[in-house]
């Protein structure tokens, strides 16, 4: 094993391992939950797969923090991401963390989209996320050199640095004496009488028992729960895979804001970000595959071109350059409705100490810090 905080421990052959609490997953929901746990007096070891943190899907991402627009009312997705964008803004002010509230435009190109604007904004105030409405004339002055007939506006939308955030969790964890333990991928699981046994592979395999475990382990959630000795199978969902490519855009352009398009089935359709720099991309795409996979077609630049000029005609194509792909672990396949997060305690299965996290996806990042808080509260 490779470990950070405790440099002794990853000399050790262990055969076996006692420890209170173990989180599967070192993506930022994985540091938020294992932070949580800590701040609550559990001694926490995180196992991770990869080399590092952070290298999953929490690397494959627009960086967003959403408001909380789109998501069904009473939905976990809608609570969490209102409750945990405000609670992330609060955390980045206390810790340091760059960021950026610079508000996001919901653009409509033709008169026949305003319903479905007025839908979202609807939707939106049902999760009390205020929109204003702006319509062609005044967002001509706002937003020129954009084809829009009218648009919403979210103030609440911003961009975050995820790597310095995933830094500052670990730094907490690490601060209450947690680990986070590396090349270290859990390949097997049993669950018997409140006690779990996780068998370790890695450069040093070896098992670990731990009274409780959550298991945040992104787009390998699923399978680990579908081996899991101890655990009722009929409740493991089965997952599908959308992944999503991103290309840069080299060269200025005239956006301080974000803006989207209006959603399409399995995303939010092909829309503007910006880092920190200022620096555009566009994405993600919808592209359902069988299996994991984050290669960039750099061909579906011309898709994305067509797409983008529909409502910023000025974009040169030849100014898109490939630049990374996400894979969504969606609970939901096409032409299916959008699932929720689904996160199953005992409550739902009955295993005493085990939390299952799944389908973590968009806003998993905006909700890092109040779904820890729900996980935690599921097993303390």
């Amino acid at each position: 094993m490779k470990t950070l905080g405790n440099p002794d421990l990853g000399k050790q052959t262990l055969e076996r391992l006692s420890v209170d609490t173990v989180v599967i997953g070192a993506g930022v929901v994985g540091l938020a939950v294992a932070r949580a746990l800590a701040l609550l007096g559990h001694e926490v070891f995180v196992l991770e797969a990869g080399d590092r943190f952070g290298e999953g899907l929490s690397s494959r991402n627009s960086e967003v923090i959403h408001a909380g627009i789109y998501y069904p009312k009473d939905s976990l997705k809608a609570h969490l991401c209102v409750q945990g964008r405000q609670r992330l803004y609060e955390y980045c002010d206390q810790r340091k963390v760059p960021y950026r509230k610079c508000g996001k435009w919901i653009v409509g190109v033709g008169s026949d989209q305003s319903g479905e604007l007025e839908a979202i904004r609807k939707r939106a105030e049902a999760n009390g996320v205020e929109l204003g409405f702006v319509e062609a004339e005044a967002l001509h002055r706002r937003l020129p050199g954009l084809r829009v007939s009218a648009a919403l506006y979210s103030a609440e939308t911003g961009i975050i640095d995820s790597h310095q955030l995933m830094l500052c969790l670990l730094a907490d964890l690490e601060a209450m004496a947690g680990q986070l333990i590396c090349q270290a991928p859990v390949v097997a699981a049993q669950s018997d009488n409140g006690t779990h046994l996780l068998t370790v592979g890695g450069a040093a395999p070896c098992q670990v028992e731990a009274r409780h475990v959550v298991n945040a382990a992104g787009l390998g959630a699923v399978p680990l729960a579908g081996r899991w000795e101890g655990y009722p199978q009929i409740l493991c969902p089965t997952q599908y895979f959308a992944r999503g490519v991103y290309f840069s855009y080299n060269g200025a352009h005239p956006f301080n804001e974000l803006i989207y398009p209006l959603p399409e089935p399995g995303g939010l359709g092909i829309h503007l970000t910006l880092d920190l720099a200022g620096q555009a991309r566009f994405g993600p795409d919808v592209e359902w595959i069988e299996r994991p996979d984050f290669t960039v077609d750099p061909r579906r630049a011309a898709m994305f071109a067509q797409s983008v000029k529909a409502w910023w005609p000025g974009l040169r194509p030849d100014r898109l350059q490939p630049a990374y792909a996400g894979v969504r672990p969606k609970l939901s396949g096409p032409g299916e409705a959008a699932a929720d997060f689904d996160i199953q305690s005992p409550f739902h299965h009955g295993v005493p100490g085990l939390v299952h996290l799944f389908g973590i996806e968009s806003p998993g990042l905006t909700s890092c810090l109040s779904l820890a808080d729900y996980v935690a509260a599921c097993i303390s």
